[in-house]
């Protein structure tokens, strides 16, 4: 299944900002540390028989903290730097204002190797090793043995009939209701090509206040505060389609399998432990949004009552012959409340952010699944929503932005 996502070459960016000192060399050791903790860090893909491996990089080839002088575009460079195939899956780099005080830490992790959890997990524990080299108190790691297991060798015996009959089940009922998908509003023109473009991002953010005031909402409802996101989404994208009949919309939801495994995989390891749910729903322009949340909520529980977590899991190689079985309108991930990185006194995080980002972008498409990627640190919730500039346009995208927004920030007021 680990195959897809070389295919798909899309990575996880990680990034926190900071005020006060970056002792560089403490966190080049630390980035050492971490790396060889984790094999597959220090990796890169290799052609195994119909697929991919992953195989250690020459020493001389592995990845290294890299630092730089730039601003805020800096951000927006190393966000468009691809992870190629054959070259290192990690990369890190410190972006230092001239002055060197605010500083911004990026890191980008292949999709092959990473989902949310773990790269957020890799963000802090590189930081706890920074706090201990600072402190004189770390240590260089000798690297570790062996590659760990795919997620997709560890899901517990299944029944080939029962998998083959689920396939054949999906793919029914994905082309009995296919689902509308959001045209974009930048037209793909030889007089315009691509490379002029780019992947940018509009951001949602709440504070603390607004976000409590969300949560205390989706509790008063019975529903979880994904599920409002998702009802969220899935109306603003509707509101972006013409007709006035309801149309069948998709929600795709990557669910996190570490827990639901035994035993239960720890959320530092570096693997992609993610499958897909994708619910197809009715949605119109008078929607009530939280009718919407109930059915969205209703079908993830039922998805997961029924053990289809891993039955999705198991046909995912059957997606590239059935491209509609993981198509959605949207795309909403959510890593949920997570604690950010810990610094030593006298060094501020003044933000941290995850923003999904991929290689292959298809502007001739005409239309495509937008995504939402929902983070919770340290109790203010964000969504990222990542786009490329030949398919969305920034305006496009920044009144998708507010439109949402409105709408969480009046659940939030409605809870108080």
């Amino acid at each position: 299944m680990e195959n897809l996502y070389v295919a798909q070459r899309s990575r996880a960016v990680l990034s926190c900002a900071l005020d006060g000192p970056v002792d560089p060399s403490a966190l080049s050791a630390a980035f050492e540390a971490v790396t060889a903790e984790q094999p597959q860090l220090l990796a890169h893909l290799v052609p195994d028989g119909d697929g991919h491996a992953l195989e250690l990089l020459p020493e001389a080839e592995r990845p290294r903290l890299r630092t730089r002088t730039g601003s805020e575009e800096a951000y927006l460079e190393e966000l468009n730097a691809p992870l190629t195939v054959g070259g290192p899956l990690t990369r890190a780099v410190l972006v230092s204002d001239p002055d060197e005080e605010r500083h911004t830490l990026v890191l980008s992790i292949d999709h092959v190797i990473t989902d949310g959890h773990s790269g957020i997990a890799l963000l802090n524990t590189l930081w706890d090793r920074y706090r201990e080299f600072l402190g004189g108190t770390g240590v260089p790691r000798p690297l570790a043995a062996e590659f760990p297991e795919p997620i997709s060798a560890l899901l517990p015996p299944s029944d080939a009939a029962d998998t083959a009959e689920h396939l054949a089940r999906r793919v029914e009922k994905t082309g009995r209701h296919p689902v509308a998908l959001v045209p974009y509003d930048v037209e793909a023109t030889e007089e315009a090509p691509e490379e002029h473009h780019r992947i940018e991002v509009q951001r949602l953010l709440l504070d603390t206040g607004a976000t409590t005031g969300l949560r205390e909402r989706a509790r008063a409802e019975g529903l979880s505060v994904h599920a409002l996101l998702c009802a969220a989404l899935l109306l603003a994208a509707r509101r972006r389609m013409d007709g006035a009949d309801p149309r069948v919309l998709g929600c795709v939801s990557p669910v996190d399998l570490r827990s639901r495994l035994s035993p239960p995989v720890p959320a530092h390891l570096m693997v992609a432990a993610v499958t897909m749910h994708l619910q197809a729903l009715p949605v119109g322009e008078d929607t009530d949004l939280l009718e919407l949340a109930r059915e969205v909520g209703d079908g993830m529980r039922d998805f997961l009552d029924r053990g289809d977590h891993f039955r999705e899991m198991r046909i995912m190689p059957s997606a590239p012959r059935h491209p509609a079985l993981h198509l959605g309108t949207v795309i909403v991930t959510n890593m949920g409340a997570v604690s950010g990185p810990r610094l030593p006194t006298g060094t501020r995080i003044t933000d941290v952010r995850l923003v999904p980002a991929r290689e292959h972008y298809f502007p001739q498409a005409g239309r495509s699944p937008f995504m939402a990627c929902v983070t919770t640190f340290d109790g203010r919730l964000a969504i990222e929503f990542p786009h490329y500039t030949a398919c969305f346009s920034r305006p496009f995208m920044s009144e998708l932005r507010a439109e949402v927004h409105a709408s969480l920030l009046a659940l939030a007021k409605s809870a108080t």
